[in-house]
């Protein structure tokens, strides 16, 4: 059983594309549409402001949330592409790191 929190994407989240072209890659919840729709961008491919309408249904919410984009967007309405790329590299090497940490053990 999923909670409604699980469900509910919050600005600065980090979150993984499942369905569409750009499926597998990793982009930040910019702006909320309606309980049914986001804005993503990841500040290479997809700048914050050309961000996607995505369908929350096709991402796969993590529970990691960027408190630097956060911040910018809650005290500005806007975020930089830095930060956007920032958030997203710094998810990736620490998820990286605790995966090889895994596997050394399991190894």
């Amino acid at each position: 059983m999923v909670s409604e929190s699980d469900t509910t994407p919050i600005p600065g989240q980090i979150v993984r594309i499942v369905r569409g072209r750009d499926a597998g890659k990793y982009c930040v919840v910019v702006d909320i549409i309606d309980n049914r729709f986001v804005k993503v961008a990841d500040g290479d491919k997809r700048k914050f402001d050309r961000a996607k309408k995505k369908n929350v249904n096709h991402l796969e919410l993590h529970s990691e949330i960027s408190v630097e984009v956060k911040n910018s967007i809650d005290e500005t309405g806007k975020v930089t592409n830095g930060k956007l790329r920032f958030a997203i590299a710094k998810f990736l090497e620490e998820n990286d790191s605790d995966l090889r940490k895994g596997e050394s053990i399991d190894g």
